[in-house]
């Protein structure tokens, strides 16, 4: 199947998810084909990204600070053909909630058997030691999806 627009999730959609969009877009950047956004189960939405995100992403040469948080929807779950999320039980509420995403939805980092924790409100330590997971798994799908 043809991967042409991926969903990253997570619950604000200002830590993780942005920082993982970032990263696999850039990865995927080559590939004009394939759209990249994120959104959250329980977003701030309309809030901007992390301060600690948007440093550690300006750091890579990557600007999230005009991300704007935004809610998942029963759209954005249709139009998508990869969800990855960031834990497992944000793919059991999606699988619950929207039974046509059954099949789409993964883990970041499923290939790494990882579940990245939330670093919200935590120091910029915790921000750190999940980039490190979310630049694995960015990797790891970056290779799969150019490989389908």
């Amino acid at each position: 199947m043809k991967i042409g627009n991926v969903l990253v999730v997570c619950v604000g959609n200002i830590c993780r998810s942005p920082m993982a969009e970032a990263i696999l877009k850039d990865a995927l950047k080559h590939n004009s084909g394939i759209a990249v956004s994120s959104a959250g189960l329980a977003a701030l939405a309309g809030y901007p990204a992390d301060e600690h995100a948007i440093a550690l992403m300006r750091e890579r040469g990557l600007d999230i600070s005009g991300h704007e948080a935004r809610q998942l929807t029963s759209d954005l779950i249709t139009e998508s053909d990869l969800i990855l999320v960031l834990e497992s039980g944000h793919k059991r509420v999606i699988d619950a909630n929207e039974p046509s995403a059954r099949g789409k939805v993964y883990r970041l980092g499923e290939w790494q058997d990882q579940e990245i924790p939330d670093p919200f409100q935590k120091p910029r330590e915790a921000f750190e030691d999940v980039l490190v997971q979310i630049e694995q798994g960015c990797e790891s799908w970056a290779e799969k999806i150019e490989a389908a």
